[in-house]
């Protein structure tokens, strides 16, 4: 099993305790279908955790089949507990789950029309998600997404001196990963978002409730290393709350024919999303 797995199945029992960021941008992905005229009949929800936006996608599809994936199955008992008991002994209006790699989905063919993730392609390959996303959407089907960018936690990798998280892919590059898996006009946006904390502990212990902590940055413990950190990270200190900064990256794209320069380059559209 990945460290990444491992990890969210120990934090299945605390993630919802400490996921105010998760939350937020699986709000502001779900506004991003707005202006999207889609009626799937499938709707997957890849990375779905404990699976807090399965409702939201079932009132905004009605008529849809909605199956949430996660590599963890303790994360999926939880988002299945979230259906009233009156729901799940009838089957009525209760998603399905598969456990299942998101590059290795259990699916046919063109069996879905949506795919959506909120911030779980920084634990994968998102290349290989995205072709495989490609795979089991029909032609035209959509593919919605938010991630993290490589600014993410600035504040924290400067404390503890660490360059980069791994798995963390710049807008840019996932854009072309999006062309190359087969879809076409991805359009992607970025903006940053902080959340306050009042110690570098308070910090580290929600990243330890949302998995994050032990699956990212197993480099950052020890007794002396987290006393030298929390005394830089002071130095960052405002109105009395010290900042951690997440870089947030939306994209969406349709299965469909490409979009070409007359030189023949791809087209791939990228906009800053506005600032709260």
């Amino acid at each position: 099993m990945s460290r990444a797995r491992r990890a969210f199945e120990r934090a299945a029992a605390t993630f919802d305790s400490a996921d105010a960021l998760h939350r937020e941008v699986g709000r502001r992905l779900v506004e991003h279908l707005d202006p999207i005229r889609v009626d799937p009949a499938r709707v997957l929800d890849l990375g779905c955790g404990t699976g807090p936006q399965l409702d939201t996608l079932a009132r905004r599809f009605p008529g849809s089949e909605i199956l949430g994936i996660d590599f963890s199955r303790a994360m999926l008992e939880r988002a299945l507990a979230r259906a009233p008991w009156w729901r799940r002994a009838l089957a009525s209006r209760v998603p399905r789950f598969a456990c299942a790699d998101l590059a290795k989905l259990p699916l046919a063919p063109a069996s879905a029309g949506l795919a959506f993730s909120n911030l779980a392609l920084q634990w994968c390959d998102a290349p290989a998600v995205f072709a495989e996303a490609a795979r089991v959407l029909v032609k035209d089907g959509l593919i919605l997404f938010s991630t993290l960018g490589p600014d993410t936690l600035r504040e924290l990798r400067a404390a503890f001196g660490v360059a980069a998280f791994p798995g963390l892919v710049d807008m840019h590059d996932l854009g072309d990963a999006l062309v190359a898996a087969g879809f076409g006009q991805p359009v992607m946006e970025m903006e940053l978002l902080t959340l306050e904390y009042s110690t570098l502990e308070a910090l580290l212990a929600d990243l330890h409730a949302v998995g994050a902590l032990a699956s990212a940055t197993p480099g950052l413990g020890g007794r002396e290393r987290r006393k030298a950190a929390a005394q830089a990270y002071e130095a960052r200190r405002r109105d009395g709350a010290l900042p951690a900064t997440y870089e947030v990256v939306y994209g969406h794209a349709w299965k469909a024919g490409t979009r070409k320069a007359a030189d023949g380059r791809q087209v791939i559209d990228f906009v800053r999303a506005p600032q709260p």
